[in-house]
């Protein structure tokens, strides 16, 4: 599909503005809002407004998070039938609200190294490669803006994540995600560096110098991120950067140790292994790994050990269980899992005994064939599955999100999980499913029981599944609640923020204090 012949105007869930709220009168609105903008990508912006957003709510005050554009693989379903990304879900967990497309109205996932798809306000409306993102983004504001007009009228602060860097001058033109947005609607900045990186006084005195002076003007203060030891040993630097800048620093916040226990949303983030005893999982790094917070209460769970196998590891010969994760181009990630030989490490942890279970896009590399006539996810064409279960997937354009309550086949129990995926998946083995939703066969297994795929992310959230599912493949893994250690993690990280970071003064900036 052309550009041009694009909407300018994407719809979606949530796009029809409410109660007269949209574009017009957000630029220099009154209502408290605030962005928290990083000096680079992954210096922690995403925590620090989970962490603002639980500290606002236990003030009193009804808070949402907003990310104008984000990029990544890890997306959550929301309540209103789309998805944004998964840093945007826990925030609005942290803010005691379910999720919504408009806290991300659009979201980049991508497909290969030069393309992505473009999901707007909930939806995909097309791939793009990244030459071309660029005549999109003027077009992208308009949605932008009426997602946060709407969260804006509704609540009494919005907090705000940029994405990547503000320096990054040289894609200034038509931004959405930084500055442009910050002056399209009136919202105060606070720029936030990373001390853990090195260089933290020229990265926030260096964004400052080859910022526009209107640009730099919205950034109302610093604050310095994921200090290891004494925060009074930065305090020569931190007057430092206050003396080149003229900018007022809101605080130096230590490294939260703590933050492994939430939800990754970069598979970068993603620990090698979570422990050294216990039942051994091992789950497989795809170059395009997708929808990976299914391993977080397996990461998480007392009495097992998960190992994720990146290239150039082959998987563990002790492993009890190997997971084919979610992924974003299947048949991409099928031929990775080849080349890095992992097609033969499976079969031979079969023949030890092992079990296998897929995910979304690894069910899908399960079967027998791949097939993509219309080209979705690259030319068109099939490819050879791993034939470990009698199905075939098909893939097609419409794309399936939906929340899911589902009984598991052979233990009884509840699950909750959501289906974020294209292609539909049949064949011999579907006769005995992972799970039944609404009274209809869900997801496939082997005759020997040994091997399992299923599209239901989010599985393993379910305290009783997760036990009796590890039980049966002999772990000793008692019961935890992982929805309460989520909660407890984000009133630690709130307790943190406090402790660390000028939050009343914040809050004035934003007109909320």
């Amino acid at each position: 599909m052309r550009l041009s012949s694009w909407p300018k105007y994407p719809g979606g869930p949530g796009a029809a503005p409410q109660g007269g709220s949209g574009v017009r009168g957000v630029r220099g609105c009154a209502m408290p809002a605030l962005m928290i903008q990083g000096t680079g990508s992954n210096v922690g912006k995403s925590l620090i407004v989970a962490g603002l957003c639980r500290a606002a709510v236990r003030r009193g005050l009804s808070v949402a998070p907003f990310k104008p554009q984000n990029m990544s693989n890890n997306a959550a379903v929301t309540t209103d039938g789309g998805e944004i990304g998964r840093a945007q879900a826990l925030q609005a967990l942290a803010a005691g609200l379910d999720p919504v497309t408009d806290m991300n109205p659009v979201l980049l996932k991508p497909e290969s190294e030069t393309g992505a798809q473009v999901i707007v306000q909930g939806r995909r409306i097309a791939t793009v490669k990244a030459r071309d993102y660029a005549a999109l983004k003027p077009q992208l504001m308009a949605p932008v803006l009426d997602s946060f007009g709407r969260l804006r009228a509704a609540h009494d602060l919005v907090l705000v994540e940029g994405a990547g860097s503000p320096a990054e001058v040289n894609l200034r033109a038509g931004d959405i995600a930084n500055m442009g947005f910050a002056r399209a609607a009136g919202v105060p900045v606070l720029l936030v560096g990373d001390i853990d990186r090195g260089g933290v006084i020229a990265q926030v005195v260096g964004t400052q110098a080859v910022l526009d002076p209107a640009d730099a003007a919205m950034i109302r203060g610093f604050a310095i991120n994921r200090f290891r030891g004494d925060p009074r040993l930065f305090d020569d630097g931190y007057a430092l950067i206050a003396a080149r800048t003229g900018w007022p620093g809101f605080g130096v916040i230590p490294w939260f140790q703590q933050a492994a226990r939430l939800p990754a949303e970069d598979a970068l983030d993603l620990p090698r292994s979570s422990g050294t005893k216990g039942l051994h999982v091992a789950a497989l790094a795809f170059p395009r790994i997708a929808n990976f917070d299914d391993l977080d209460p397996l990461a998480q769970q007392p009495g097992v050990r998960l190992t994720l196998v990146r290239p150039g590891e082959a998987i563990p010969g002790d492993a009890a269980l190997v997971i084919l994760p979610g992924s974003k181009s299947t048949r991409g990630d099928l031929a990775a899992l080849r080349s890095e030989g992992w097609d033969t490490d499976l079969a031979a942890h079969l023949r030890r005994g092992g079990h296998v279970l897929g995910l979304c896009g690894g069910y899908q590399m399960l079967g027998r064939a791949i097939h993509d006539p219309g080209g979705m996810e690259g030319p068109a064409g099939s490819t050879p599955g791993l034939g470990l279960l009698d199905v075939e997937t098909v893939m097609h354009p419409d794309k399936r999100l939906t929340r899911a309550r589902a009984v598991h086949a052979v233990t009884g129990l509840a699950v909750e999980g959501y289906e974020i995926h294209i292609g539909a998946t049949d064949g011999p083995d579907r006769a005995r499913p992972f799970a039944t939703v609404g009274g209809q066969p869900e997801g496939a297994r082997s005759a020997d029981g040994r091997v399992t795929g299923t599209y239901l992310h989010g599985l393993f959230v379910a305290d009783d599944f997760r036990s009796a599912w590890l039980a049966g493949l002999g772990a000793r893994a008692p019961l935890r609640n992982h929805a309460a250690g989520v909660e407890a993690t984000l009133d630690e990280l709130a307790d943190h923020i406090e402790a660390h970071l000028d939050v009343a003064g914040l809050l004035g900036v934003a007109g909320a204090g």
